[in-house]
């Protein structure tokens, strides 16, 4: 197993990173926060904008995904958390093709959408491309169109952010989101934005709450570009309707995220915020959930919302919870085995007989 060194980025041991309870409660509402802004706003993707007072619901989407149903942001995010759920790093290119690219390709073979950027770049490719390969692929359809800033890299790069928790991380991230986001989508902005907006959650995570311009100062040296002084480049008091205008485009579906955020009162504001922008509405709501999941932790997501996410490649909101503690913790369990056993012994339990929870019937207490 391939793991990042805790200082030098080469193969070294597995050992977890040290988190709190909340800490790792903020880490599994990146992921989740992820897949229900995504699940949510699918069916309103393309659409008109909406005011204030207007509340999304789960339905059918745009593309005729089910209620509850993950789209290809979060299933493009699967691959990337499954690596770093595995311990492994994503600054290795064998893994990156194998194990990211390759799971990609998969998907894509009968997924019902996928981003036109990313399907023209996977039609040079197969399942025995390199990183390099992508890489190459990436660049040739960039200089075709004249350009590649889709918002397609940012939508899938929160579970980056659980790989490089630990102190002193910060560049190994940035380097890490930057080699993902150049698998489909060359053009140097979507370094800067992916690399920031990681390390927002990143912040997140492990403190509570983010500063977009402290965070800047880990990209002072990057020669990225793209000012990522553009990205903060917002209105006080914004809203996601005033970027509906092209946000595809990887900066606006940044600005548009952040400000969803930055002025909503608890994650469910945030998300009805990111879909009432209009437009690419699973994207930014995914985008959002991301951000918005690592301030406010899986706790704070409602969990009628969480009991219907489901998705490619058959996943549901528990399945994120685990591989998101494990991706937070380098892939290991802790000392009773949790969250990759199949049980987990607790001593006031040995006396009594097995019950369902009340909350979850595949959880037996006993």
């Amino acid at each position: 197993m391939n793991t990042d060194d805790q200082t030098t980025g080469r193969a070294a041991s597995s050992a977890p990173a040290k988190l709190t309870a909340q800490q790792l409660d903020r880490a599994v509402g990146a992921i989740i926060g992820m897949a229900a802004g995504d699940a949510l706003g699918s069916q309103y993707e393309f659409g008109p904008e909406h005011a204030d007072d207007f509340v999304p619901e789960f339905g059918i989407g745009h593309f005729g995904h089910a209620v509850g149903e993950w789209t290809d942001d979060t299933a493009m995010a699967m691959p990337i958390l499954e690596v770093l759920a595995a311990g492994e790093s994503l600054r290795d290119g064998e893994v990156l093709a194998g194990r990211v690219l390759g799971r990609w390709l998969e998907w894509a073979a009968t997924a019902r959408d996928v981003g036109a950027q990313t399907r023209s770049v996977f039609w040079r490719l197969d399942r025995d491309s390199t990183e390099e390969d992508a890489r190459a692929a990436a660049k040739a359809y960039h200089e075709s169109a004249g350009k590649s800033a889709g918002n397609g890299s940012l939508m899938r790069t929160a579970p980056v952010a659980l790989g490089y928790l630990a102190d002193g991380r910060e560049q190994a991230l940035i380097e890490a989101a930057g080699r993902v986001a150049q698998l489909t989508h060359w053009e140097t902005s979507n370094l800067t934005a992916t690399a920031l907006w990681c390390l927002l959650i990143r912040q997140a995570i492990r403190t509570g709450d983010f500063d977009p311009q402290d965070q800047l100062r880990h990209l002072a040296d990057a020669d990225r570009g793209l000012d990522a002084a553009e990205l903060l480049d917002r209105s006080a008091g914004g809203h996601p309707r005033d970027y509906q205008q092209k946000n595809g485009w990887v900066v606006r579906a940044f600005q548009a995220a952040l400000v969803a955020v930055e002025g909503a009162t608890d994650f469910r504001d945030a998300i009805h915020r990111a879909i009432q922008g209009g437009g690419d509405t699973d994207t930014v709501a995914a985008i959002t959930g991301g951000l918005a999941g690592a301030k406010w932790g899986v706790s704070q997501i409602p969990l009628g919302w969480q009991r219907r996410l489901h998705g490619w490649p058959g996943y549901d909101a528990n399945d994120l919870a685990r591989l998101a503690v494990l991706a937070a913790r380098r892939g290991a369990a802790d000392g009773s085995g949790w969250p990759s056993g199949a049980s987990v012994l607790d001593p006031s339990f040995l006396h009594t007989d097995p019950v369902r929870h009340p909350a979850d019937p595949g959880v037996w207490l006993g």
